[in-house]
């Protein structure tokens, strides 16, 4: 049984370090990766250019631009609502990064009111994400959006 109590206070935790986007959703996937057993993929997308572009994961190999409002991912951000497909193969326009996928869950992450970013799980079990799981992943998020900085990357 996963404990989001206790992955949310660890959340906390990698972002006292340094609270910049990219390394708080590089540990953030990681952390889920390690604590929800019978997924193949976790991690982000951002919002970039009008199109969503791959951010830190763990998992396969991934598509690396997703357009806004095709797939499960661009659906989400388009219509800023948590996506929870117990069958993706169903899902229209359904965009397979990795064919083995039967389950997602989307969240939409904001800053400043808009949509900036994205949640991605992934499963190859259909129905793998519960309300449980949705409501408790949002929680998570809503974590992600108090403790993360989202100020651009200077190189």
């Amino acid at each position: 049984m996963i404990n989001f109590e206790l992955m949310n206070k660890q959340l906390r935790a990698l972002a006292e370090a340094d609270a910049s986007w990219l390394p708080v959703f590089a540990n953030a996937s990681a952390l889920l990766w390690d604590c929800f057993p019978s997924i193949n993929w976790a991690g982000f997308y951002i919002v970039n250019q009008g199109s969503l572009l791959l951010g830190p994961f763990q998992g396969k190999v991934a598509c690396i631009r997703i357009p806004i409002g095709k797939g499960v991912c661009g659906t989400a951000v388009l219509e800023d609502a948590t996506q929870r497909i117990d069958n993706v193969h169903l899902f229209p326009g359904h965009i397979a990064c990795d064919s083995a996928s039967n389950s997602e869950l989307v969240i939409p992450i904001h800053h400043d009111g808009k949509v900036v970013a994205l949640l991605d799980m992934d499963s190859p079990i259909y129905n793998r994400f519960s309300e449980n799981d949705q409501k408790e992943l949002e929680s998570f998020v809503r974590a992600l959006e108090e403790i993360t900085e989202f100020s651009p990357i200077s190189f």
